[in-house]
């Protein structure tokens, strides 16, 4: 027994999740049980507890994670304001006289509200409370439209900028550099949150392309699943049209931009983000909206002008256009900050804000709760000798590094059946990543392909969490096993998608390589 503790630990880590324990609890829980009863049977030195307190400072401190309540804050902002809301409606009255229009509007939606929210729960609900009465009206298959909404929500995950890829590149990067220390070099390269943005771009661009294929195909071949909406549909004028699309562009493009033009860290385009959304909710709520849109200009105005000609006040040998400069960039700033001003005041008195940061608050802790407790299990498992056991069992499966990582994606792929992408995430790739690597598969494309078979994890029952969200926000004519059969053909559309990747790496490689 005291031989196979490692394996029994991740036994009782499944019982205890299943038991309906908090997760975050059942986790730390399972790692103090098994520390102790490890250090009882002389298998474990109790001592290796001590570097746990390093572990919480380093998670603190570490200035990556930081952008995670921020993105989570902008996508809240935008959720809460109705913003997400006239999107939808919006894009699905201007598909929705096709044959299948009504899902691909509900696809282009969630890929524009990933791009600008990259929150699962707040699309899934949205669209399951707007978009699913409405197919459901216009007589789409139940199976069919509760498929479509699921998987049009979980594309927060891949398109960036996301939870899944800000948590992943932080465990790739650290992975990469144990790999590279076991290699023998010391001074090591890291991976940046920016390299997977970039890199996931295309592949979630290419998951939106498969969704759009599969509604236009079905539509075509069986029109009954999918039939035209009522003509009575008003369709939108392009004004009306240009309001909903272009502000969440505009921010899509302001904070991806400045991440992948090397202009800001992950952490400040969130700060940005968060920002944008203020003053786009602040602008939608009506009152000082022409203040408030004037900021919004200066703002822009103000980063593009400081990062074409920059002004260093300090300097003592300043030149006139220097200076001119710099009170016009101090003019831009000063409108920036009371057209935030006006935009809070709005959010403050509709009580957006109020309810954006209790949504943040949430889902940040439950976050931060999973991580802690998972670094506390790696510590735990990596002392009972689990750490060497997993790199020898995947260096001795047969079909080498191709072998190796087959089976690690099934692994990840089945445990996603039961557990969330975070746990996931923190527990298991720590300690397969490394060996992956070192048997020679780029990190970078990865941590692409796993981070697609993450996303999965939000479909696949009974446990998804995306089919939880939509169980709550959906009619009740709709069944759960309704919602289970419609999530079937995209999970088998995300499996091709992760084989394009797979024989094309380039898909993943080639704008990081390009760009970084």
């Amino acid at each position: 027994m005291s031989a196979n503790l490692d394996i029994l630990m991740f036994a009782a880590l499944a019982v205890a999740v299943l038991s309906g324990f908090p997760v975050a609890f059942s986790i730390a829980g399972v790692a103090v049980i098994f520390a102790y009863l490890g250090w009882m049977l002389g298998v474990m030195d109790i001592s290796l507890l001590g570097a746990f307190g390093q572990r919480v400072f380093g998670l603190i401190s570490n200035q990556v994670l930081i952008a995670i309540p921020l993105f989570v804050l902008m996508g809240a902002l935008l959720e809460k304001s109705r913003i997400a809301e006239e999107l939808l409606d919006t894009m699905g009255r201007a598909f929705g006289q096709l044959r299948g229009g009504l899902g691909i509007s509900v696809v282009l939606v969630g890929a524009l509200l990933a791009a600008s929210t990259g929150i699962v729960g707040a699309t899934v609900v949205a669209m399951g409370m707007i978009a699913l009465p409405t197919m459901l009206r216009s007589g789409y298959d139940p199976r069919v439209a509760s498929g479509i909404v699921c998987t049009a929500g979980t594309l927060g995950q891949i398109i960036p900028p996301s939870t899944l890829l800000i948590i992943l590149a932080d465990v790739m990067s650290n992975a990469y550099q144990q790999a590279q220390y076991e290699q023998g070099k010391f001074s090591v390269e890291a991976l940046s949150v920016g390299q997977f943005f970039a890199a996931a771009l295309l592949p979630g661009l290419l998951l939106v392309a498969l969704y759009l294929l599969y509604i236009l195909v079905r539509g075509f071949a069986r029109p009954q699943d999918m039939p035209p909406a009522d003509v009575s549909f008003a369709r939108p004028g392009v004004s009306e049209l240009l309001r909903a699309v272009v502000p969440p562009v505009l921010l899509i493009v302001t904070v991806l931009g400045s991440i992948l033009s090397g202009i800001a860290t992950p952490t400040e385009a969130a700060g940005v983000g968060a920002i944008g959304a203020l003053l786009m909710a602040g602008a939608k709520l009506g009152r000082y909206r022409g203040v408030i849109l004037a900021s919004a200009a200066a703002l822009i105005a103000l980063a593009v002008a400081a990062d074409v000609f920059p002004v260093r006040f300090q300097r003592s040998d300043l030149a006139t256009g220097d200076i001119v400069a710099g009170v016009f960039y101090i003019l831009f700033a000063v409108i920036g900050v009371s057209g935030i001003a006006a935009a809070l005041l709005n959010v403050i008195r509709e009580k957006v804000v109020q309810d954006a940061l209790t949504s943040t608050m949430t889902m940040t802790s439950m976050i931060f709760a999973t991580i802690l407790a998972a670094s506390m299990f790696s510590l735990v498992f990596i002392g009972l000798g689990g750490e060497e056991r997993v790199a020898h069992w995947l260096q001795s499966l047969p079909g080498g590094a191709i072998g190796a990582l087959i089976v690690t994606m099934l692994i990840v792929f089945l445990m996603g059946f039961f557990l969330d992408f975070v746990e996931i995430s923190v527990i298991v790739l720590p300690l397969v990543v490394p060996t992956l690597i070192l048997l020679g598969h780029d990190p970078i494309w990865l941590g692409i392909i796993l981070a697609i078979n993450l996303q999965t994890s939000f479909l696949t029952p009974p446990f998804g969490f995306s089919l939880f969200y939509l169980r709550g926000a959906a009619p009740k004519e709709i069944s759960t096993g309704q919602i289970y059969q419609g999530v079937i053909p995209f999970i088998c559309l995300q499996a091709i998608g992760v084989l394009l990747i797979w024989f094309v790496p380039q898909i993943a490689t080639w704008l990081p390589e390009v760009m970084f």
